[in-house]
């Protein structure tokens, strides 16, 4: 049985002892090495590339996102084979665009790739899914929707995922949103109190939610027989 040996970040190969980076320099560390090699593949679907505090930034047209992260998905030099996020960023400024930014990570090299889409102010904010990628988007996705008003083009089930389905006071991380919300306290708690969470979600995920306990008597006994709503 072979030792188990811990490989830094980016290495290849266990050919150096592990150590923790110390002393990063905020712009001049080098790329992480898949940024040259998409500048290669795509060229002018890379915007720039940016290092910041030892993390590489990629740039990339929001048209070519799908096209870029699936060939570093399946790229056997690449292999980013975990996507950990998907969010977003909406800088207070209004000529700054919207941000939707990707975390993938390559388990077999140990390589973190930060990747980055701008979608300007004013313009529908759609942009293609990951979903058939990674099965892990799902959710991720549907937050930046529920959040942000991003809409992923091809996602197979895009609703709400923090907020109630028919919420009407918009998308609260966008800077326009109001602290306190649109409405009054009292509108929002009647709101809040009126949804009827049978009319969206399954079984399954009225029993995650332990919500099943609390549902009318005569909707217990339709679910018991099997009867699926919402769906």
């Amino acid at each position: 049985m072979t030792r188990f040996e811990v490989v830094r970040t980016g290495a290849s190969a266990p050919d150096s002892h592990p150590v923790t980076q110390k002393n990063v320099s905020h712009r001049n560390e080098p790329a992480n090495p898949s940024a040259n090699a998409l500048r290669e593949k795509f060229s002018s679907a890379i915007k720039r590339v940016e290092v910041i505090w030892g993390e590489t930034v990629v740039y990339v047209d929001p048209a070519a996102v799908k096209d870029v992260i699936r060939w570093l998905h399946d790229d056997q030099q690449q292999q980013y084979d975990f996507l950990s996020d998907v969010t977003a960023v909406e800088y207070r400024d209004a000529e700054v665009p919207i941000e939707l930014v990707w975390h993938l990570r390559s388990l077999p090299f140990r390589r973190f790739l930060r990747i980055k889409a701008q979608l300007p102010k004013g313009t529908s904010l759609e942009i293609d899914s990951v979903y058939d990628i990674y099965r892990s988007a799902d959710w991720l996705e549907r937050e930046c929707y529920d959040m942000f008003g991003i809409r992923f083009r091809g996602h197979p089930d895009l609703r709400r995922l923090l907020m109630w389905e028919s919420y009407k006071e918009g998308y609260p991380l966008r800077k326009d949103f109001p602290l306190r919300g649109r409405f009054s306290r009292s509108e929002q708690l009647r709101q809040a109190l009126a949804q009827n969470p049978e009319a969206r979600y399954s079984m399954e995920e009225l029993t995650i939610a332990d919500a099943f306990a609390e549902l009318p008597e005569d909707m217990r006994k339709r679910l018991n027989k099997g009867e699926r709503t919402g769906e």
